[in-house]
């Protein structure tokens, strides 16, 4: 059962590097909410903190001041091994270079997830099958077998996008999904997590292209680890029609 409230909610996170007298507020009171099934933009240049709040709120590192609330749950003093678990259970990660393993078939990447589920453990029939659903669903059914060098950059982060999405995650973290990608591709790529949130995903993505952030409903900007302005896009109601249209065609 969905918790009430924001699925992500930070309160006055701050994260903090450095001893002494040389510390750095890489964060400093970031306070957002973002609820379920929605598809946000974070913007902001180096520097920004923007990379330090995904890794936040994707259970990658705490904070170190503030609180993290995810689906109801505080997961802020959570140890290693608890946010491992979140991590895998909850969480789908894509990342700008694919992070895809070399001399892997496309079905063997997708199905790597599903070894570290703590609480189902999959035949192996029951993880290709899985796995080759998903692949199937991102538009990579004749490409099962290929490994990473045998396919394009838009097939690649392709496959990268299934393996986030095998574990039926609650939350999607997308680090400069198209960041890699030619304008094609990239706009293919864009299409493809338009369907996946009008599927009822929820979506924070993290990119340096205002075209690529005007995709979402919100954009965060951050300036030297605190939001500095919140942008409504207009895509909401865009996506809300598309959905309508979808759901009457069926």
């Amino acid at each position: 059962m969905m918790a009430e409230g924001p699925l992500i909610q930070t309160i006055d996170v701050r994260k903090i590097y450095g001893m002494g007298e040389i510390r750095v507020a890489a964060l400093d009171g970031v306070s957002i909410a973002i609820e379920s099934g929605e598809f946000v933009a974070v913007m902001g240049p180096s520097g920004s903190g923007k990379s330090t709040l995904m890794n936040i709120l994707g259970c990658l590192d705490r904070p170190s001041e503030g609180r993290y609330i995810l689906d109801g749950v505080d997961v802020s003093e959570m140890d290693r091994k608890q946010l491992a678990h979140i991590r895998n259970d909850r969480i789908g990660f894509i990342f700008q270079s694919y992070n895809l393993l070399p001399r892997t078939s496309a079905l063997k990447n997708v199905m790597v997830p599903l070894f570290y589920r703590r609480n189902h453990k999959y035949s192996t029939e029951e993880r290709e099958a899985i796995a080759r659903g998903v692949l199937e669903a991102v538009g990579l059914a004749n490409r099962l077998h290929h490994q990473p060098q045998e396919l394009s950059g838009g097939e690649q982060q392709r496959v990268a996008i299934a393996r986030a999405l095998v574990n039926d995650p609650i939350l999607i973290l997308a680090d400069e999904p198209t960041g890699n990608l030619d304008t094609r591709s990239g706009e293919e790529i864009m299409g493809l997590l338009h369907e996946l949130h009008l599927d009822g995903r929820t979506i924070v993505m993290v990119t340096h292209d205002p075209e690529i952030a005007a995709h979402t409903q919100r954009t965060i900007h951050l300036i030297d680890g605190r939001v500095e302005l919140v942008v409504e896009n207009g895509a909401g109601s865009t996506l809300k029609e598309e959905e309508r249209v979808r759901h009457e065609s069926h």
